[in-house]
């Protein structure tokens, strides 16, 4: 009766219904990067009722995340990204199993990552550099679990979904050539990580209740300062 009085809004949506709710409950599904577009995921699949969320991030909050990275306030300055964000979504909805994994993603660890990511349905690419994007999508496309990519600059901003069942596209259809690794952070306005982020959510919520028409083997460009949303084939 909780439940039903917790999810009444969304079970009352026919694409989702009772047999959806269900469907999120049971699923798993790893948001990688808990920063400016993880907190957005995290926050509207813990909402959702998505039964098991992990969230993987190694660095530490900084007063500089604070103005899009929602997840966090001024008293969780340097804690783990993860621990605090995982008090944030227990407080949020505490019947969803939040994982948390210190972790982060390159060459030396892809043993570690692959067992992690085994253990979901879906990831969503919340990253902030192509090293962890290509590492995350290969992992994903070799285990045959669908990947949510998104991504920010600026006002700008693109989603897609990767190695899903009904169009079986990749992350290097979209980027064949690895970009160089950056130090440089990348400028990003807090509205624009938490559209992007939302419309991730949104794909994660239509992949598992199955329901849409989803992203597949298309890229949605978002584009704030002209209010310019489109769709281009892969």
């Amino acid at each position: 009766m909780k439940e039903m009085e917790r999810y009444s809004r969304q079970i009352s949506i026919p694409e989702i219904g009772k047999d959806g709710q269900q469907k999120l409950r049971d699923a798993k599904v790893l948001i990688i990067g808990a920063g400016g577009l993880g907190s957005p995921v995290a926050l509207y699949l813990t909402s959702a009722g998505v039964g098991t969320i992990g969230l993987t991030d190694y660095d530490c909050v900084s007063e500089s995340n604070l103005n899009r990275q929602v997840l966090y306030e001024e008293k969780d300055l340097g804690q783990l990204k993860v621990k605090a964000a995982a008090a944030r979504l227990k407080g949020l909805n505490s019947d969803v199993c939040i994982n948390i994994y210190a972790e982060k993603i390159s060459c030396n660890n892809i043993a570690q990552i692959s067992n992690i990511i085994s253990c979901y349905d879906i990831v969503v690419d919340a990253c902030d550099n192509m090293e962890a994007r290509y590492l995350a999508s290969d992992i994903t496309e070799r285990l045959s679990i669908p990947y949510i990519y998104g991504a920010i600059e600026g006002f700008c901003g693109y989603v897609s979904v990767f190695n899903d069942a009904t169009c079986f596209r990749r992350l290097r259809d979209l980027w064949p050539q690895e970009e160089p690794h950056t130090v440089e952070a990348v400028p990003a306005i807090g509205t624009c990580a938490g559209v992007i982020g939302a419309l991730q959510a949104n794909e994660a919520i239509k992949l598992i209740c199955g329901f849409g028409e989803k992203l597949s083997g298309k890229l949605m460009t978002v584009d704030l300062c002209r209010m310019e949303f489109n769709v281009i084939g892969l």
